[in-house]
């Protein structure tokens, strides 16, 4: 791959990754604490919303295409591993697309799916939300972790 437009996609992916990371982060450190904190009803509601409100063309774009931008860094990288820095770019991108994207997938969105399904005001969504709040916010440190430990891999790697 040519090293302009190598470089121009790590820079991408690291700023990516650092952006998506922080979304996570605020979620993790005072957006579930207040939806917690309000009455289960109402964090249901709120959070119900939120999943709806984030399916948009430009948090789509951010959190999928620096999942692309770091699979085809990865797989660029492992083709060409004595290029310097190949192993922190592979090391960040495969933290990226599996800490954030495929635990994504594999457990906030089936939280999510069965948060949708509740009635906020029933007990069986308070009974849900109980355990979504703390499950949903484990997976997001996940997230987060690997999402700002890649963009920092990332970021050494234009540095070699």
């Amino acid at each position: 791959m040519n090293e302009g437009l190598l470089r121009i996609l790590t820079i991408t992916a690291a700023l990516g990754c650092g952006l998506v990371g922080g979304i996570f982060f605020a979620f993790s450190t005072f957006v579930m604490k207040a939806l917690d904190r309000l009455p289960p009803a109402q964090g249901i509601a709120a959070m119900q919303s939120i999943n709806i409100v984030v399916i948009n063309p430009v948090f789509m774009a951010a959190f999928l295409g620096t999942g692309m931008v770091c699979a085809v860094l990865g797989i660029s990288s492992l083709l060409d591993w004595q290029r310097p820095g190949s192993g922190f770019v592979v090391a960040g991108s495969l933290l990226y697309v599996v800490g954030t994207v495929l635990v994504t997938m594999v457990f906030n969105v089936p939280r999510n799916n069965a948060l949708a399904a509740v009635d906020p005001t029933s007990a069986e969504g308070a009974h849900l939300w109980a355990s979504y709040v703390t499950g949903w916010t484990f997976w997001n440190h996940v997230r987060t972790i690997a999402a700002l430990v890649g963009s920092v891999l990332l970021t050494i790697a234009l540095r070699r």
